[in-house]
This record gives C-alpha cells, sequence and structure tokens, in this order.
C-alpha cells in the first residue's frame, strides 16, 4: 500500500490521529476499520471471482466502497497495518461453529507488538472481535460487551472461543503455522467456489453499529437497535436493495435470480 493508497484508505476509515505502531493505533485502526467496511459475500452470490491482490481489495473496499469477507476486509487491514509499520502476519484458521471443522479457510492477522502477539481480526461476521485481543491463554478476554479467551487444543493449536449465554463456543483455531500465498489462494478459492462452502450458498452481509451488528443471511434481517433486535423477513427485490444500501451501506449490481436461486434452496 503506497502513501496515496493509505491516505484514501484512513480517509475512508475516518482515522486521523496520529501514526504510530503501538496498541492505541492499531486499536483505532482495527475498530474504525470494522466500523466502516462491512462483512459481505454479494460477490460470490453473483459468480465473480474474488480477487486478492493489493489493487483489487483497494479497488474494490475503498474506490467502490464495498465490503468483503475475511480475505478481503483481512487483507486490506494486513495492507495498512504493514504502511503502518506494524510487525503483522498472516494466519489460517479452522472454523468451528459446526460439528465438523473446516479446512484451514479463515484469515487472519496477528501482529507482534512490545513481545506480544495480538490476533486482528476485521472479518468473523457477526462474531468479529471488535477490538484486538492478546493471544494468551486460559484468561477472558474481553472487548466491549464481548468475552473471548483461547485455549490449546491438542489437535488444533489455538482455539479462539467466545462466551455465548453463559457457556464457551469455539468459533476457530489456529495452528500458528507459516502462511505462503498458495496457502490463501487455495483457501480463497475453496470459500469462494466451493459447493459445501458457507458463502456460495448463503446470502450474508454484517455490519456494525453502536448497539451490536446488523445481520442478514438469506431473507432474515436482524437490526441492532438500542432497546434491542428487530427482525425482518425479505422477500422483493426492492426490499433487498434498500436494505443492503441502507444499512450495510451496500450498492450493488447482482442481478435478483441470483439471491432467488439461494432463497428457492433453503430448507
Amino acid at each position: 500500500m503506497n502513501t496515496q493508497m493509505l491516505k484514501a484508505y484512513l480517509d475512508k476509515i475516518g482515522f486521523c490521529d496520529e501514526m504510530q505502531p503501538q496498541l492505541e493505533t492499531l486499536t483505532a485502526l482495527h475498530n474504525k476499520q470494522h466500523q466502516t467496511i462491512p462483512f459481505e459475500n454479494l460477490d460470490i452470490v453473483n459468480g465473480q471471482k474474488i480477487e486478492l491482490s493489493e489493487e483489487a481489495i483497494f479497488d474494490k473496499l475503498i474506490n467502490q466502497q464495498r465490503g468483503g469477507y475475511c480475505f478481503e476486509v483481512n487483507g486490506l487491514l494486513n495492507q495498512a497495518l504493514k504502511a503502518t509499520g506494524f510487525d503483522v502476519t498472516q494466519r489460517l484458521g479452522r472454523v468451528h461453529l459446526s460439528a465438523t471443522p473446516s479446512g484451514r479457510g479463515h484469515l487472519v492477522n496477528i501482529v507482534r507488538l512490545d513481545n506480544q502477539d495480538w490476533l486482528v481480526d476485521a472479518g468473523f461476521g457477526a462474531n468479529t472481535p471488535r477490538r484486538p485481543i492478546p493471544l494468551v491463554f486460559n484468561e477472558e478476554l474481553r472487548t466491549d460487551t464481548q468475552a473471548f479467551r483461547f485455549i490449546q487444543d491438542a489437535n488444533f493449536g489455538a482455539m479462539l472461543q467466545a462466551l455465548v449465554e453463559d457457556s464457551w463456543t469455539s468459533l476457530y483455531s489456529l495452528d500458528m503455522g507459516h502462511v505462503c500465498d498458495g496457502d490463501i489462494e487455495y483457501g480463497n478459492h475453496f470459500a469462494s467456489t466451493g459447493d459445501t462452502s458457507l458463502f456460495t450458498s448463503n446470502i450474508v452481509a454484517v455490519s456494525r453499529t453502536e448497539y451490536g451488528p446488523n445481520i442478514l443471511f438469506n431473507n432474515r434481517l436482524k437490526l441492532a437497535t438500542k432497546d434491542g433486535n428487530t427482525e425482518l423477513e425479505l422477500t422483493t427485490e426492492n426490499e433487498f436493495t434498500q436494505v443492503l444500501n441502507t444499512h450495510f451501506g451496500i450498492i450493488h449490481n447482482v442481478p435478483f435470480h441470483h439471491f432467488q436461486r439461494i432463497l428457492n434452496n433453503l430448507d
């Protein structure tokens, strides 16, 4: 990310503080990107290839003012952190939200700062940590209203769990092995094209608000308000277009028949 691209990125997310490779800056960058760039998979729904070059991610998320999924939003954050002087590496995780763990298909950033590793993830949908969290084990780690912990798993390495309704739920695991461009290409290819991938058979969009996440999952919309959550069911093309624009800041070009294809396959 060159100087001009970094300036456009910072303008997009509304960051105007002093740029120093320190925890305060790291937290602010993560927080502001998470607030301004939504999580969404509309290009996958539209049958488009997900390009991960620096230029492609920047053009989509900054110039076109779109969102993206983990390979895109965390890829953009990785570029910005490097340009800001942080010691950052990329790692791939296995998702554990279902009974069967996924392959290594979730991309995150690990920042080394003052001899401590920090997980910096802006792309895990509704369960995205809302600030960097230190990679320490068996301690409750809070953001604002969220609570996480890392535990050691004999098979999968560092397991990130979230406290959900008074019980710990496994989100994803990191074996912390070296990740090369080919690993990322493999993960992105399956996540964006595989028949059993969550993203090829569902419509997903998540945006962060001060009251919690707004979530669109297929035709179900959950809006976070100061009085709690409001849930709606979408049925028409106009409703999808209006909701994506109003609540997620997305102006899309997906023909409605691609949405209908997914909705028609729902159980």
